[in-house]
């Protein structure tokens, strides 16, 4: 089993659902969908394009997916995230579209925001040693060769190449998309996220998502609610 912190909107989120049916996979619910419909574009290519987001399901990967540490239990990390959620305060993104990484689309902020780095950033540290070391299949897995030398850094102290400095908030919607299908997914993904992209998202959660078995598709074990900056408040006075 692997464990991994990821930023979710809630279950009955209208964005978490939206994803969920793109992708055909809710982590919440276990629940299945057929793949949609894309003008241009053949069901088994659709289904093709989202098979990768679908297995790790709709999420921002905060940290990394992981073994657990053999001197940490499971019960230990619920322990600890919910810590942590009850000492952070929610916050918005200012503002998030439906953009390109690669070939690869996702909801993505129009910029860098100083707050969600520090607070990625804070996920990374906090939970590290609840991290079992990687094995020499996962650290070849990531390409090490292929790393500058920042991400090839981070690879071998925090098990995860594109944390802090390389850190990019991004909700996966595809995997590589080839350049003379990108125009037709990009109409399509314009379509069915305009109630989401070009708005801010209230980042108001931790959810410890789990890998039952490598390979499986991943499912949500706990959404924890960031706190309020009304609470915070109330307890600070």
């Amino acid at each position: 089993m692997r464990y991994a912190l990821y930023f979710s909107p809630a279950e009955n989120h209208p964005l978490t659902k939206a994803a969920a049916r793109w992708l055909g996979h809710d982590a919440f619910t276990a629940e299945t969908f057929p793949t949609p419909d894309v003008e241009g574009l053949s069901r088994d290519t659709v289904h093709e394009l989202t098979a990768d987001p679908r297995r790790y399901a709709f999420h921002a990967t905060l940290k990394a997916p992981f073994e657990l540490h053999p001197d940490r239990t499971e019960a230990e990390l619920i322990r600890a995230a919910e810590r942590f959620a009850a000492e952070t305060t929610a916050f918005d993104i200012p503002n998030v579209i439906v953009g390109q990484l690669g070939r690869f689309f996702a909801l993505v902020p129009d910029t860098i925001y100083p707050e969600l780095q520090h607070f990625a950033g804070r996920v990374v540290e906090e939970f590290e040693h609840f991290r079992a070391p990687l094995s020499e299949a996962d650290i070849a897995r990531r390409k090490p060769d292929m790393l500058s030398s920042a991400q090839r850094a981070n690879l071998d102290r925090w098990g995860y190449p594109y944390v802090m400095d390389e850190f990019r908030f991004h909700m996966t919607l595809t995997g590589q998309v080839p350049p003379e299908q990108a125009p037709i997914m990009r109409r399509e993904l314009d379509r069915r996220f305009a109630d989401f992209a070009n708005a801010p998202l209230t980042v108001d959660g931790l959810a410890i998502f789990v890998e039952p078995e490598r390979g499986a598709p991943f499912i949500a074990h706990r959404w924890l609610p960031l706190a309020s900056a009304f609470e915070n408040r109330k307890t600070a006075s």
